[in-house]
């Protein structure tokens, strides 16, 4: 399976909304007050679109398969934006995605000047969370800044 990585296109919100909402019925999580029912979730394209911000998605002959970004959420620390979007399309999880857009958002955030990043997640996207301490991130014991995703009961950084 050859795949690439590139950032958002604007032909790509419907399929990746389609993509990250699956994700909560695949691993059965509760939606309120995560991005679920965030309504940017039907428009990450124009979301994206903020300056220090990116989200790169992986194709597979043509398909997408999933995405991860940084974004500077309002509230952070200085010199802090949050990993976000970060999920995998059923057919194509266990196959080291996942671990590559992480890595292409970890370096343009590096790129972009920013110190940390942040993660809010939720304990039943469990193999999310081991990749994201395979990569670094330690836990908070309370959230940072104002996502919008009240659900999130699971907070990370990772000091770059």
């Amino acid at each position: 399976m050859e795949i690439t990585i590139r950032k958002i296109q604007k032909s790509d919100n419907q399929l990746l909304a389609t993509i990250i909402r699956s994700c909560f019925h695949d691993f059965n999580v509760a939606t309120e007050g995560t991005v679920y029912v965030d309504p940017t979730t039907d428009d990450l394209y124009e979301l994206f679109q903020k300056e220090n911000s990116t989200l790169f998605v992986a194709e597979s002959d043509g398909e997408l398969c999933g995405c991860c970004g940084i974004f500077p959420t309002e509230g952070l620390p200085e010199n802090c934006a949050e990993l976000v979007k970060f999920y995998i399309g059923k057919d194509f999880r266990g196959k080291g995605l996942g671990k590559m857009l992480m890595e292409e958002s970890i370096e343009f955030a590096k790129k972009s000047g920013y110190q940390s990043i942040y993660i809010e997640s939720l304990p039943k996207f469990s193999t999310a969370v081991s990749i994201y301490e395979k990569q670094g991130f330690t836990y908070l014991e309370k959230p940072l800044g104002n996502s919008g995703h009240s659900g999130c009961n699971l907070w990370m950084i990772k000091h770059l």
